[in-house]
């Protein structure tokens, strides 16, 4: 009787108490850590040429500091009128200057450290990208004009700073009137290199952060667009007013701007912030 009232207490409490007591530190510990994983979430607003790079930045900044990054993507005007009804995001890293510029003034952002101006990150570089089997092949700014060329993407002007770039650089090349009847707009210079991607253009003005990326390479080849034939595209970021993670916001631009992480921008894509 004695053996079976030992073997049921065993089965019912296998733990000595020392060992439930641990058990239940443990517990707490895991919950509390849990929690604080939790608290360093950075929710990021990012213009589309950064969607081939920004997954590696944020691979880096979670290694060093243990935040997490969810980054939503779109246009810079998109994004700037999304964070306007109040899309709940920490960072914007546009593609302009104009966009944080009118968060600014709306009261709605500010820059690193409560500066009242947005924080410059990033040059970006425009470029004509063709698939290896187009007809824009052997790529060159006179594949524009070729009559086999009858198609060529472009992010719209009007919401992507990439967009406004190859128009520009259509205008002050002389271009604009050659290629007016050729172009297919796309909502973002994403889906601008979709388009050719997919053959739906024959070329297109693309960033080249997704031009440089592997499978772009590998499925094309492209030629940079003279940076003088074009405005600078001046990409910047802002910290949102309601953001919960201000400063964890603010460190992650810190890191952004640094010398050390600035210098990593060349592989990816981009030229550092002027």
């Amino acid at each position: 009787m004695k053996t079976y009232r030992s073997l049921v207490y065993r089965a019912v409490h296998p733990l000595n108490p020392p060992k439930v007591f641990a058990l239940v530190l443990f517990c707490a510990f895991f919950i509390n850590d849990a929690r604080s994983v939790a608290q360093t979430v950075l929710h990021i607003a990012a213009a589309s040429d950064l969607q081939p790079v920004l997954p590696a930045l944020a691979a880096a900044y979670e290694a060093k500091t243990g935040v997490h990054i969810v980054a939503s993507f779109g246009s810079s005007a998109t994004l700037a009128q999304q964070l306007s009804n109040g899309d709940p995001q920490d960072v914007f890293l546009s593609a302009d200057l104009t966009h944080p510029e009118q968060l600014i003034a709306a009261n709605l952002a500010t820059g690193l450290h409560a500066a009242k101006v947005p924080t410059p990150y990033a040059t970006g570089i425009l470029v004509l990208w063709a698939r290896k089997n187009s007809p824009a092949q052997p790529l060159n700014l006179d594949s524009l004009t070729s009559p086999r060329v009858t198609k060529i993407a472009i992010a719209n002007p009007l919401h992507a700073p990439y967009g406004l770039a190859a128009q520009r650089a259509l205008e002050s090349l002389h271009l604009t009137a050659a290629t007016k009847d050729k172009l297919v707009v796309a909502e973002n210079i994403g889906q601008a290199a979709q388009f050719v991607e997919s053959g739906n253009a024959q070329v297109g003005f693309i960033s080249l952060t997704t031009a440089h990326s592997d499978h772009f390479r590998e499925l094309g080849s492209f030629v940079r667009i003279p940076t003088g034939s074009y405005p600078p595209i001046h990409q910047t970021a802002v910290i949102l007013k309601s953001s919960k993670n201000q400063a964890v916001a603010e460190a992650f631009l810190a890191w952004l701007t640094s010398a050390e992480t600035q210098s990593r921008l060349l592989a990816l894509g981009l030229d550092p912030a002027n």
